[in-house]
């Protein structure tokens, strides 16, 4: 399992406080607002703004 739904529930993006998404792969968080993908690696999200990927979706 790649992240709870507890721990979805408590976790904002970094940079503008917006609610996350898991994606359809389960490997990464969606903030739509900010248009970043936040890697998951090991079961643990990298919520580091400068290791965020663009999304494109």
């Amino acid at each position: 399992m790649a992240v709870s739904k507890e721990l979805l529930d408590i976790l904002a993006c970094p940079k503008c406080q917006g609610d996350l998404r898991l994606n359809e792969a389960q490997d990464g968080l969606i903030c739509e607002q900010c248009k970043l993908v936040y890697e998951i690696k090991d079961d643990i999200p990298i919520m580091l703004i400068e290791e965020a990927k663009p999304y494109q979706g």
